[in-house]
């Protein structure tokens, strides 16, 4: 094989793990050694018995199984996999390909048949294709989930550079390379899917599945087989969001909200890092990293008995508080500009400017939805082509968006420090180190009256 057919397969197959099952000591060791170079994990079983036992162990992507072995066919194991919880796509080798068994592993889900005898560069065909078709699979499936479930403020990047928001960043590096489960706390709006998102980015589980599952959404009569998948009647109804995320990130988000139904299973999972679907006999072992959030005062949820007491404190292993936008009013000038630029860009009409004094109502105001709500103010100030009175500053269109002056800097910290002083504006000269007729005058020049 040259080195052009073999990259073709290696985006297909380096991620894979595969389980080879064929009583044939040759053609197994032949078919692992042509995998083996190519996979990230490839396994032999040499009958259907100790395939099964390897299954009970561990999860593949892809089982590669001869049809006619003693004792039970290919296909009637498969059959009988399907049935307590087989969720690997599968590839049958056979020399009798007729159409009663062709119509049987039709119905059973086989993937694919390879005819005896083959070459090594058709059974890596059949297998690149099948983990094609499961990826895509996996795509279109994470992708609908997305869709219908997540904020596009939830996909942005966690910006300022305030103190408050440095210190979560320099957490967020220092917990990347670790699989410690963490928990995100903070007020609606605060950015705790956007941190998740972060860390997932900086880990290295980057280049495999972030999903977020808001447990607040999800029916409980559902919820099960949503996170868990579905077996029945012997056919593999649902993959489920924990299967789909194998490999990645698991973000639950709401978490004090997550159905009681579902809090025992969701212990089991976190401590034996396994989860069995419903209606399945076998569990599934999974490599996940786990990720939640809310902002809920878990304590109080386990007081009045909505949160079970061992979760709490199994997902309470490392609490990173998400600051409120008030607290880190430093960085409302960048969000600010950027989501200016962000939606006057993307709905191609001019940027609004944000110009001294809207900055300064900005940065005085309260913001009790957080960065959520900046980003809605500016989204809904820049379809309408101005910012509404009680943040309207000149009010001018422009095609760039202003930069803050030093003049907007000082006023903020003098306003910053007679909020600290309950408007004691002696007080706020003292602690400024100026006198009481400088801020007087400062005051005057800009037109700004405190009460």
């Amino acid at each position: 094989m040259n080195t052009a057919q073999s990259d073709t397969y290696d985006a297909n197959l380096g991620n894979a793990s595969i389980l080879v099952v064929d009583d044939e000591p040759g053609m197994r060791n032949f078919l692992t050694k042509i995998l083996t170079p190519r996979c990230r994990r490839v396994e032999q079983a040499a009958s259907p018995k100790e395939a099964g036992a390897i299954l009970d162990k561990a999860h593949f992507d892809l089982i590669i199984v001869d049809n006619i072995m003693p004792g039970q066919t290919g296909l009637e194991w498969l059959q009988e996999q399907r049935r307590v919880g087989l969720f690997a796509d599968t590839i049958l080798i056979t020399a009798y390909a007729d159409l009663e068994t062709a119509i049987k592993a039709l119905r059973i889900g086989v993937t694919d048949f390879v005819l005896k005898p083959f070459r090594a560069n058709q059974i890596l065909n059949a297998a690149s294709q099948a983990l094609d078709r499961k990826h895509l699979r996996r795509e279109n499936f994470l992708l609908r989930h997305a869709l219908t479930t997540e904020q596009p403020s939830n996909r942005g990047r966690l910006l300022g550079n305030s103190p408050a928001i440095t210190q979560v960043r320099d957490t967020l590096h220092k917990l990347a390379p670790l699989p410690t489960s963490v928990l995100f706390t903070g007020p609606s709006g605060a950015g705790k899917e956007v941190a998740a998102r972060t860390l997932h980015s900086l880990s290295p589980r980057s280049d495999q599945p972030f999903v977020a599952i808001n447990c607040a959404a999800i029916p409980p009569n559902l919820a099960a087989q949503e996170f868990f998948g579905l077996v029945d009647g012997g056919e593999t109804k649902q993959d489920g969001l924990f299967l789909n995320a194998d490999g990645g990130t698991l973000f639950l988000d709401e978490i004090a909200q997550m159905p009681e139904i579902v809090q025992a299973a969701l212990l089991r999972v976190l401590e034996d890092k396994r989860i069995r679907p419903v209606g399945a006999e076998r569990e599934i072992p999974l490599d996940l990293r786990f990720m939640f959030a809310t902002n809920a005062n878990l304590e109080e949820a386990v007081k009045n008995g909505q949160m079970r007491a061992d979760l709490y404190h199994r997902i309470n292993v490392l609490q990173i508080e998400m600051p409120t936008l008030k607290d880190r009013a430093e960085d409302m000038v960048e969000l600010a500009a950027l989501f200016v630029e962000e939606f006057s860009t993307a709905l191609g009409v001019p940027p609004l400017e944000l110009d001294d004094q809207t900055l300064l109502k900005m940065s005085r105001y309260d913001w009790p939805g957080n960065v959520r709500e900046l980003r809605n103010l500016i989204e809904r100030s820049v379809i309408l082509s101005s910012f509404p009175e009680e943040f309207s500053g000149n009010g001018k269109v422009t095609g760039s968006v202003a930069v803050e002056t030093l003049e907007l800097v000082t006023q903020r910290h003098i306003m910053n420090v007679l909020d600290a002083c309950n408007g004691n504006r002696a007080e706020a000269a003292r602690r400024l180190g100026v006198s009481r007729k400088t801020i007087d005058r400062k005051f005057a020049a800009w037109d700004v009256s405190v009460e």
